[in-house]
């Protein structure tokens, strides 16, 4: 029962990645777009962070949904709803037609990333669990890497709308993979054998009066926004400087792909017992760094190393999330409310992502290029650093998960 257990929270982690896919195809679509359709810079800021407004606007209340509905149930629904809305990309002739069809895949893709965390802790065994929460939170790397290595290659090929076509067809098979593979697990546990479930009121109230919810999503929200607003735009930075298309995504794939790393070292470290508190001082202070490095004149006659550090900001960054998904499961409230945290921390994770990327743009229009930016990452990370150690004073009180 366990190995059947075990494949089926692969099974669902690759549910995110599928998910993953249709965040990352807008990349290294960004240069074809602006061909095809016309869009200017920060429009393309927008573009990369529309898919977050759903999250950014319903994340919490689609979490108190998911713990009620059904967890594999809710992927299936966000798995369609990503495959039409990709499927119906295919006809878009404007940036307002892919705007309006980015925030639907929005509501599918928190569809299927706010149950997953709660149905692998249901399918793997407790000491598993750790492991397993830093695989899912390499979902979305892993999902952007592939887009990004994949997407140039296919584009050039076919054009952008069969791309948009295979991940709508993707998810689709992805949707039949969850009722094949997936046992329906029902809703969230409902606690003590007996116990009545609690109203979805009492669950979101209890939720955002809970210190814990609120630490770790302010401290997603620091993440995600100079994660993505660095990774969204690397494909551009790239053909600014006259790196091919395909050169361009494969660099940029790579640098998604060490964030896999982090994310799987952290579940590993956590394991071993390590403090999460000091995994975030790690992850934070690196990012600042690595950043810094990244864009600022200092590396200006050495590309190779502003790539390596470019990397290492994304390998380092990534035991922020695999973290910080540990922490989802032991500062939620209660069992009943993982999800509703998970929806918590995607609201101002989303947030993150929908500000993110904009205001890097405007800064390197402002700036006259992308010199200033670890100027924002920075500022992220100096927030970020102040919330880690608030997080490990509430995470040393927790229970392990």
């Amino acid at each position: 029962m366990k190995s059947h257990s075990t494949a089926a929270a692969i099974a669902v982690i690759l549910a995110g990645v599928t998910a993953a896919l249709h965040i990352g195809k807008i990349p290294p679509a960004i240069p074809v777009l602006q061909q095809a359709l016309g869009l200017t810079l920060v429009e393309a800021g927008f573009l990369l962070s529309m898919v977050q407004l759903a999250g950014m606007l319903l994340g919490v209340l689609l979490g108190v949904a998911v713990d009620g509905l059904g967890l594999r149930r809710s992927m299936l629904i966000g798995q369609l709803t990503l495959c039409v809305a990709s499927l119906a990309g295919i006809w878009a002739r404007a940036p307002a037609d892919l705007l309006v069809l980015r925030a639907v895949e929005g509501l599918g893709f928190l569809l299927v990333v706010l149950a997953a965390p709660s149905l692998i802790r249901q399918l793997v065994p407790a000491r598993q669990l750790p492991s397993f929460l830093g695989l899912w939170g390499a979902y979305m790397p892993a999902g952007a890497a592939l887009a990004l290595l994949c997407g140039p290659l296919f584009m050039a090929a076919w054009g952008w709308q069969a791309w948009w076509g295979l991940l709508g067809a993707l998810s689709a098979a992805m949707a039949l993979w969850l009722v094949l593979g997936v046992p329906d697990a029902g809703a969230a546990p409902a606690g003590p054998a007996g116990a009545t479930p609690e109203p979805w009121a009492q669950r979101l109230r209890v939720t955002l009066a809970s210190p814990g919810p609120w630490l770790v999503a302010l401290a997603f929200a620091m993440y995600s926004s100079q994660w993505l607003a660095v990774v969204g735009f690397l494909p551009s930075v790239y053909a600014q400087a006259g790196v091919g298309a395909v050169a361009a995504g494969a660099l940029t794939a790579l640098v998604c792909a060490m964030n896999i790393i982090g994310n799987v070292a952290a579940g590993r470290w956590l394991l071993r017992g390590l403090a999460a508190q000091r995994l975030l001082f790690w992850g934070f202070g690196s990012m600042a760094l690595t950043a810094f490095l990244t864009f600022s004149p200092l590396l200006g006659e050495a590309p190779l190393l502003r790539y390596a550090a470019v990397l290492l900001f994304s390998a380092a960054g990534g035991m922020v999330p695999g973290t910080l998904f540990s922490l989802v499961v032991r500062l939620a409230p209660s069992a009943q409310t993982v999800s509703t945290t998970m929806g918590w921390v995607q609201q101002c994770s989303a947030t993150g992502q929908f500000l993110g990327p904009p205001l890097v743009a405007w800064v390197a229009a402002q700036a006259g290029g992308w010199h200033a930016t670890w100027v924002v990452t920075g500022a992220a990370s100096l927030i970020g650093l102040w919330l880690a150690s608030r997080l490990g004073a509430r995470a040393a009180l927790a229970p392990q998960a």
